[in-house]
């Protein structure tokens, strides 16, 4: 009865209200041993459990979800649910009781050191281009900010680093400053190592002749680049077609698919020569079978040199058209002078070599040789207009119709002036009258003659200009020998220049109008000799001994006349008179013999000079 009686007045509720006290207290410590034991400013690994624009829920394991702002994952736009990443806490609970935790400071705590495993390993590390800076870019890799070099972003030249910036690319760590904690980063060196690898299998299958599909890479202007899908070849301008290829802009573009053809590559197969004119036939193989020396054939000239001009005769077949087969003339000149590129011309084949694919060609051979007939058109004595094309210390050559040349010899163009050179008495590229005196057909040379176009006038000028004539002339021209005098009838003399001393003892001076007396005539040599001393000298004489002297104006010879006994009785006794005081007169003898000496002593030296 006593035990109902206690049970009767116990206190359930307060037992309940101890026994749940006890097993919540049970649940929670059951809980808690479930949670990680987070500590603040701790670096822990936790999963993400949700994505959205602004934030990324990671779980560390703690009771709570910790909040990382999504910009601090710019650098990883691949991230997703359920991926492990490394958190920093930065406090378990904030105002609002949330876990704090930040990403980037979770990196940059151990940055450095994954930098240097990365560098090391060679490992290929992802980043974000932060911005652009002088020389390169800033780029985000490993929570470190590193220089990406513009040089290393492509292998391509890149003119516009914006268009890289808030770009996540991957990267190569390529240099490590460990002193100034300095990175450099390249991925460019990506490219070429995926380059490289790709190369490697495509140029591993390579044979020659064998012919494979490409892409115009670049055009230059020497050749063309081929991208075999990820290895280069080069086909060279030679080897674009089988004709002459002045630019290689005018057969291919940029971006356009072609077969080309493998002649060769190196050793370590480096560098792959390709062509594309080997894809079709030798155009030599197509000529005609009975194409031979001697006929004639229409061309188009597509290069010029000084020696000659390349006729194109059929698409890949040329020529050689020498400067001398262009024109019958002796006179070679530059062949930019008969023809220019572009040029279409008839030709005769002079030379044809299928095995060595050479052909020479002639033009002139399309017109007569004039040297064929020249004995009756141009025989001798006949006169004929020729056009001067050079000049030589001994004569004039003339051309007197194309591929007909002759020679004036300088003696043969006047018979009066003394020429010292041709261009004293005609120019290049003037016209000229000529007489043909020589021909010679073997050397297929004319000689000819301009003054033979008169008479001799020396036949002539004898009666005029002989010995002791007296003259009036000109000077023309003074030299340390002497001076030239112009006379009449377009005469020269020579005056020596003992012979030109004036009476006034004054310099001779070009201009000057003298009196001479003729002292020598050579009708051979074609020389009159001059003298102006004589003129006074003897005019003085005369007057010495009492004779009138003559006047300078005109100068008249005295009249011959026949002699009588009258006039030699006279004298007789005229040279009775002088010669009566004896001895007095021996000395005047004296000096007339020493005049007579003089006198011979003069013509002697004259004849020297």
């Amino acid at each position: 009865m006593a035990e109902n009686l206690s049970l009767q007045n116990f206190d359930w509720d307060a037992y309940e209200k101890e026994a749940q006290g006890q097993k919540n207290e049970e649940v929670i410590s059951r809980y808690d041993a479930t949670l990680s034991a987070v500590k603040d400013n701790q670096v822990v690994e936790g999963t993400v459990m949700s994505i959205n624009k602004r934030e990324v829920v990671v779980n560390v394991g703690f009771k709570s979800d910790g909040i990382v702002p999504a910009t601090e994952f710019r650098y990883n736009p691949d991230l997703k649910v359920g991926d492990k990443v490394e958190v920093y806490i930065e406090s378990q609970e904030d105002k609002k009781g949330q876990l704090v935790l930040s990403h980037k400071e979770a990196r940059a705590s151990r940055s450095w050191d994954r930098v240097n495993e990365a560098c090391n390993a060679g490992e290929i590390v992802t980043g974000y281009v932060k911005c652009r800076t002088k020389g390169g870019m800033i780029v985000d890799v490993l929570g470190m900010e590193a220089f990406l070099p513009g040089s290393q972003i492509d292998v391509k030249p890149i003119r516009d680093y914006d268009v890289f910036v808030g770009k996540t690319m991957e990267f190569k760590i390529v240099k490590v400053n460990q002193d100034f904690r300095n990175v450099v980063v390249s991925h460019k060196a990506l490219i070429e190592a995926e380059m490289e690898a790709a190369r490697a299998e495509i140029v591993s299958h390579l044979e020659k002749g064998q012919v494979l599909e490409g892409v115009v890479k670049n055009i230059t202007n020497y050749g063309v680049f081929i991208d075999l899908g990820g290895v280069d070849g080069l086909i060279h301008i030679t080897d674009l077609s089988w004709g002459r290829v002045g630019d290689p802009h005018e057969l291919l573009e940029l971006e356009q698919k072609i077969n080309v053809v493998i002649l060769d590559f190196d050793d370590d197969k480096r560098r792959i020569a390709l062509g594309l004119k080997q894809l079709t036939p030798h155009p030599w193989d197509a000529l005609p079978a009975d194409l031979k020396v001697g006929d004639t054939i229409d061309g188009k000239v597509v290069v010029m040199t000084d020696y000659g001009a390349f006729v194109e005769v059929a698409p890949g077949v040329e020529g050689l058209v020498h400067v001398s087969e262009m024109s019958w003339s002796q006179h070679l000149r530059s062949a930019n002078d008969f023809l220019k590129v572009g040029d279409e011309v008839k030709t005769v084949i002079l030379s044809l070599d299928r095995d060595e694919r050479k052909m020479s060609l002639g033009i002139k051979q399309l017109k007569a040789d004039p040297w064929e007939n020249v004995t009756e058109k141009y025989a001798v004595g006949t006169r004929h207009f020729a056009k001067v094309r050079n000049f030589t210390n001994f004569g004039v050559f003339v051309e007197i119709e194309e591929g007909v040349d002759g020679l004036i010899h300088i003696s043969d163009l006047s018979w009066t002036k003394k020429i010292k050179h041709p261009n004293e008495f005609t120019s290049i590229g003037a016209e000229i009258e000529v007489i043909v005196l020589e021909i010679d057909k073997e050397n297929r040379r004319l000689s000819l003659g301009h003054k033979q176009l008169e008479e001799n006038p020396w036949e002539e000028l004898e009666a005029k200009y002989g010995v002791d004539a007296l003259v009036e002339g000109k000077i023309v021209e003074v030299s340390d020998k002497g001076a030239v005098v112009s006379l009449e009838d377009g005469v020269e003399g020579f005056c020596t220049n003992r012979h030109l001393a004036k009476e006034d003892k004054s310099a001779v001076k070009v201009g000057d109008t003298l009196n001479f007396k003729v002292i020598e005539f050579s009708r051979e040599s074609k020389r009159i000799l001059l003298s102006h001393l004589r003129t006074w000298e003897e005019r003085k004489e005369t007057v010495k001994e009492g004779k009138p002297a003559a006047k300078k104006e005109t100068v008249e010879l005295p009249k011959v006349e026949k002699t009588t006994l009258g006039d030699l009785s006279v004298l007789a006794e005229l040279k009775a008179s002088m010669e009566a005081p004896a001895e007095p007169a021996e000395k005047p003898a004296k000096k007339t013999a020493a005049k007579k000496t003089t006198k011979k002593a003069e013509k002697k030296e004259e004849a020297a000079e």
